[in-house]
């Protein structure tokens, strides 16, 4: 009767186990969309921040034009 419910635990710890890291896998799976994510967004606000100082600074320079 003791080895029933010893190998009952031990099945269970087991699958216990294998779940938590089936779930570690997701969320890293998932940390790495998210990451890739925000380096696609970082990327484009960046680009947009370029093109907005050149467009300042060609607005710097008409206005020192006119002056």
């Amino acid at each position: 009767m003791i080895v029933v419910v010893w190998q009952i635990a031990a099945t269970w710890r087991a699958r216990m186990l294998a779940t938590r890291e089936d779930e570690y896998k997701r969320l890293a799976f998932k940390y790495a969309e998210l990451l890739e994510d925000n380096t696609e967004i970082l990327r484009r606000y960046t680009d947009e921040l370029t093109e907005t100082r050149r467009s300042v600074a060609s607005m710097e320079r008409m206005m020192r034009e006119l002056d």
